[in-house]
């Protein structure tokens, strides 16, 4: 309560403040200051009933300008804890099985290095236009490296090979299988006798067969066979990864995405387009003295391009 308002002596001053020590008390108990409070009594002096009249118009006033209180805050929704089942598709059946397969079965080994994507990038950005108006699809980088991996495949065919029971199978073609990103999930069509195609072949198949993944249109022939897989995450962010290869293909490549990066050249510190190459393995074929020279070769030909073209 507020600190009591001084009560005057009981005298005649004041006529109407002359209090009866009941009315004091009440007073006192209240700390109400007396010379505010009407007289009903008589000659306008104070009663009990005064007092507690102007006590109870006080607390009245003091509730009706307090602030009204804060709604109370609604309870938080309980977290989501429900499940739903979906059937798999065939297809995803199909890449759980073969996936497991070549872990269950393969010697899996991955090694690694890194490729600078400069003149690469500078010859795209040369001769793209050109390129579309001539041939009618966009040059990529996909196209580079599956040249470059026919190169490497043609050196080091051991790569390229298979394991069938007790015996090694070497092919001498390059059927890539390239991973194509579909509404159903990952597909890998394959490019057949890609050693014998231009770069502008590849790109029109590589595109065929993307645009017949968006429209649920390949089929299980676009996918059969394959002796080597390009699998390029980059696309989708991916900065270094392992990919596993595809049954009974002994290799796939693992492309990732291009950043900037500070290397080395000639002694001095440059900035420079750069991505890491993934080459996975199955490790009771080839060894990995062959895995690196195939790995190594790829890199060589994309830093010099102009390899491509003539063969080298």
């Amino acid at each position: 309560p507020a600190p009591a308002a001084s009560v005057p002596a009981d005298d005649e001053e004041g006529g109407n403040l002359t209090l009866s020590p009941a009315v004091r008390r009440l007073v006192l108990e209240h700390g109400l200051d007396p010379s505010k409070i009407k007289g009903t009594g008589k000659d306008g002096r104070l009663t009990k009933d005064d007092v507690v009249a102007a006590a109870a118009a006080g607390t009245a006033k003091a509730a009706a300008s307090a602030p009204a209180a804060a709604p109370a805050a609604a309870p938080a929704a309980a977290p989501s804890r429900a499940q739903e089942r979906v059937k798999m598709t065939r297809l995803r059946q199909t890449v759980a099985k073969r996936l497991k397969e070549a872990q269950n079965n393969a010697a899996l080994l991955t090694t690694y290095n890194d490729v600078d994507m400069t003149n690469v990038i500078e010859a795209r950005a040369k001769y793209k236009d050109l390129f579309e108006k001539k041939h009618g699809v966009r040059l990529g980088f996909m196209g580079f490296f599956t040249k470059a991996v026919c190169m490497a495949l043609r050196d080091i065919p051991g790569v390229n090979a298979q394991i069938e029971g007790d015996e090694i199978v070497y092919n001498d073609f390059a059927d890539i299988s390239v991973a194509v990103s579909a509404p159903n999930g990952l597909v890998v069509p394959v490019i057949r006798n890609a050693e014998s195609l231009s770069v502008a072949e590849i790109e029109k198949t590589i595109g065929n067969f993307g645009k017949k993944a968006k429209e649920g249109t390949l089929t299980m022939e676009d996918m059969k066979g394959g002796t080597f897989t390009i699998s390029n995450g980059g696309v989708f962010g991916s900065l270094l990864s392992s990919p596993i290869i595809n049954p009974p293909q002994s290799a796939v490549l693992g492309l990732h995405r291009i950043e900037d990066r500070p290397v080395v050249r000639n002694g001095q510190i440059v900035i420079r387009p750069m991505m890491y190459l993934a080459l996975s393995y199955d490790h009771r074929l080839i060894d990995g003295r062959e895995a690196v020279t195939f790995l190594v070769a790829v890199k060589n030909a994309i830093e010099d391009p102009t390899r491509l073209l003539i063969d080298l």
